[in-house]
């Protein structure tokens, strides 16, 4: 299976009727493996902060996470496993693997819990295959 086919039938796909706003699976270096159309350019420092904060937890949180300039307020998460951020009325969920950052956005009427059964059960599925 391909990467874009997880992120059209994995993170894009229909839940309790809603759907994310966008979805990414990047490498762990930033390079981008598939993604939606929908999902914004992320620049590489965002990336390397998002990094960091998986391996030092907390150091998002003091600043916010920021994908396109855009700005997430970092909320409970998983340290080292699951980055979770808050931004009006969506947010965003980030699943680390062996080898990947799953990326979800979402908006309402969508919830954070469906966000996050999403993003996690790939992300658990990748880290199940050695990715």
């Amino acid at each position: 299976m391909s990467w874009q086919t997880y992120v059209d039938e994995h993170l894009m796909c229909e839940t309790e009727g809603h759907h994310l706003t966008a979805a990414a699976i990047m490498g762990l270096d930033g390079s981008i493996w598939a993604k939606s159309a929908s999902f914004p350019e992320v620049k590489s420092e965002e990336i390397n902060n998002i990094v960091k904060d998986f391996d030092e937890p907390g150091t998002l949180a003091p600043t916010g996470l920021f994908i396109d300039a855009a700005k997430y307020m970092v909320i409970q998460g998983e340290p080292g496993v699951v980055i979770r951020g808050k931004k009006g009325t969506g947010g965003i969920t980030i699943k680390k693997t062996n080898q990947a950052l799953i990326f979800g956005l979402y908006d309402e009427p969508m919830t954070p819990g469906q966000c996050n059964l999403v993003v996690e059960r790939l992300g658990d599925y990748l880290s199940d295959q050695g990715l």
